[in-house]
C-alpha cells in the first residue's frame, strides 16, 4: 500500500467521521437530546452508524435474560444472520431465586461476563446501580434506535420491554356454554358464579392491574365481591389449566393469555378456551437492560433493537407464545387487544403495584400479602 492510498483511506475515514458529527450538529433537536441526557449523567450516541460500527469491532454478545430458551434459541439465530459479525450466546434465566442470584453476583462482581440482564419487577431496584446509564428513551424518541418509545422505562430511560402480557378469562366450554360466558368483569358476581365456580388466584397481580383503569377503590371493591363468590383460591395457573381440561374446575379469572394458549396447544380436546373482558389489564414484560460492565455494550444495543423490530417480535410471538408487545403493530398481542379498553400499567405504576396487590389480597380475605410470594 503506497503512501498516496493510506493518505486517502485517513481523508475518507475522517470524512465519514466529520459527516456523522456534522448530521447531529445539524440536527438542534437531536443535539439538545444529548445535551439533555448528558446533563443528567446518561450517555447518549448520536449516531446508529456510530453503533454498528463499535459493536462489529466488539465482535461478541453475551445475553443473560428472562427470555424463554426457545425463543433465545431462535432470537440468536436470526440476530446472527442480520449482524454476521457478532457470535452470541444467550442464557435464560427465569423466576425470583434466579433474579435474586443474578442479583447477589453483580453486586460481587462475579457477573462481568454478561453484557445483558432482565430486571425483574421483584429485584428492579437493585439491578438498577449496575445497568449501563445510556439514554435508550432519548435515542429512541430521536430515531437513532428504532424502539418504540412506549417499550422504554420512562423513568430509568434505560430498560427495554418487548412483551406485553394481559389477562383474560379461561373456561371449560363443557362447563360454562356460550350463554354464561362472562361479558365483563361484573358479571362473575353474578349468582350462578358462586360456590366453587371458578378459581383465581391467591397472588392477585392480575386483578390489581384493573386498577389503572377503575382506581384502586373499585378493585377492591370488586375483589371484595370475588370473595363473596367463594371461588377455588388456586397459586399459579399451569395447574388450573389442567383441571380446566379435566373438567374438575370450570374456569379461573385474571389468567395471562400467552399462558392460556400454551395451554391450548398441548389441550388436544379443545375444552381449554378463554374470553377478553374489559377492561384488558396489561403490563410490560420481557425487561432487558445494557449492564455498565458490559464488554460489547454495542452489541447490547443492537440486539435491544432488533428484538423490537417486527423480525424479533415474530418469533416472540412463535415461540412464547403470542408474547409479543402491544406497542408493535400487526403483532398477536396487538391484535388481540385492537380496539378494547385497556387498563395499563404504565412505568409509574410499578412504584405502587406491590401496594395494590396487597389491598386486594385483603380484601380476599388474607392477612398479608407477603404470603402469597
Amino acid at each position: 500500500m503506497n503512501v498516496l492510498t493510506v493518505t486517502f483511506i485517513a481523508i475518507l475515514s475522517y470524512g465519514l467521521s466529520a459527516a456523522t458529527a456534522y448530521g447531529a450538529a445539524a440536527n438542534p433537536a437531536l443535539q439538545k437530546a444529548k445535551q439533555d441526557a448528558e446533563a443528567r449523567g446518561y450517555t447518549f450516541i448520536t449516531s446508529h452508524d456510530e453503533i454498528v460500527a463499535k459493536a462489529k469491532k466488539e465482535g461478541d454478545l453475551r445475553v443473560l435474560g428472562n427470555i424463554e430458551p426457545p425463543v433465545i434459541k431462535a432470537a440468536t439465530a436470526a440476530f446472527m444472520k442480520k449482524y454476521p459479525f457478532l457470535n452470541v450466546v444467550g442464557v435464560e434465566t427465569t423466576g425470583s431465586d434466579a433474579a435474586q442470584r443474578t442479583v447477589l453476583e453483580l453486586k460481587s462482581g462475579a457477573a462481568k461476563e454478561w453484557d445483558t440482564v432482565g430486571p425483574t419487577q421483584d429485584f428492579r431496584s437493585e439491578y438498577l446501580p449496575y445497568l449501563w446509564k445510556i439514554d435508550i428513551l432519548g435515542m429512541a424518541e430521536q430515531g437513532v434506535l428504532k424502539i418504540p418509545a412506549a417499550m422504554i422505562d420512562s423513568i430509568n430511560r434505560n430498560i427495554v420491554s418487548f412483551s406485553s402480557r394481559f389477562s383474560v378469562v379461561a373456561y371449560n366450554k363443557s362447563l360454562v356454554p356460550p350463554s354464561q360466558v362472562p361479558k365483563s368483569w361484573d358479571d362473575l358476581l353474578r349468582p350462578e358464579f358462586k360456590g366453587r365456580k371458578f378459581a383465581a388466584d391467591v397472588r392477585p397481580t392480575e386483578i390489581a392491574e384493573l386498577v389503572p383503569a377503575w382506581g384502586l377503590k373499585r378493585t377492591v371493591d370488586f375483589a371484595r365481591k370475588v370473595k363473596e363468590q367463594q371461588p377455588i383460591w388456586v397459586r399459579g395457573a399451569t395447574r388450573t389449566f389442567a383441571a380446566i381440561i379435566a373438567g374438575e374446575i370450570p374456569m379461573m379469572i385474571g389468567v395471562r393469555f400467552h399462558s392460556v394458549r400454551r395451554s391450548q396447544l398441548k389441550d388436544r380436546t379443545g375444552m381449554l378456551q378463554y374470553v377478553v373482558l374489559e377492561p384488558v389489564p396489561l403490563s410490560a414484560s420481557m425487561p432487558l437492560a445494557v449492564l455498565a460492565s458490559a464488554q460489547h455494550p454495542h452489541a447490547a444495543l443492537l440486539l435491544l433493537e432488533w428484538f423490537a423490530s417486527p423480525e424479533g417480535q415474530k418469533i416472540i410471538d412463535e415461540y412464547e407464545p403470542l408474547g409479543s408487545s402491544v406497542y408493535v403493530p400487526g403483532g398477536a398481542v396487538e391484535q388481540e387487544v385492537r380496539g378494547k379498553k385497556l387498563s395499563v400499567l404504565s412505568w409509574e405504576h410499578y412504584q405502587v403495584i406491590d401496594q395494590w396487590i396487597s389491598k386486594v389480597f385483603e380484601a380476599y380475605g388474607f392477612p398479608s400479602a407477603e404470603a402469597a410470594k
